[in-house]
């Protein structure tokens, strides 16, 4: 399915091919809910990284890989490198060098209408805070980590076909 998106202000536009087009993943992470502005984001869109076309923008696009704590104390630097509009900060996508043939981008960046996914997968719980509300539906899978389940997997299980 190709998928058009864009930041908030319109500075950045892009477009890319996406074999996993639903959104079913809501992560907890502190990453995700701090850099996404919300109690859970819907983020893991499987795309091509190679198709990712910036139609507009290339120049506003900024850059963040998160800070990690390790178990001991210790700080790294996340693999994952989250692209953001510098005009406006809106969060766009998701790249990690563990996976070059992929890019993530944020559901809440697509323009193009999405499929409803038939369940979700809640995953990294164990990081919930309190105050996000938590009522996922007797289908969905919950997960305090991150699940096995890949995304292409996800949508195979489902028989949910790239459309496009």
């Amino acid at each position: 399915m190709l998928l058009e998106g864009s930041c908030h202000c319109q500075a950045v536009r892009f477009r890319v091919r996406c074999p996993h087009p639903y959104p079913f993943n809501v992560c907890y992470c502190g990453i995700c809910r701090k850099t996404g502005g919300g109690a859970g984001s819907a983020i893991n869109i499987g795309a091509e990284a190679a198709s990712l076309e910036i139609l507009q923008g290339e120049g506003e696009l900024r850059s963040y890989h998160a800070r990690m704590e390790g178990e001991d104390g210790t700080i790294s630097r996340s693999n994952a490198e989250r692209r953001f509009c510098g005009a406006c900060g809106s969060h766009l996508w998701l790249f990690d060098t563990r996976w070059p043939e992929l890019i993530h981008p944020l559901a809440s960046a697509i323009d193009t209408p999405l499929p409803v996914p038939p369940e979700h997968t809640h995953l990294m719980t164990d990081f919930r805070p309190d105050w996000v509300m938590f009522r996922p539906d007797p289908e969905d899978r919950q997960h305090g980590g991150y699940p096995e389940e890949s995304i292409a997997a996800w949508h195979a299980r489902l028989g949910l076909a790239d459309s496009d």
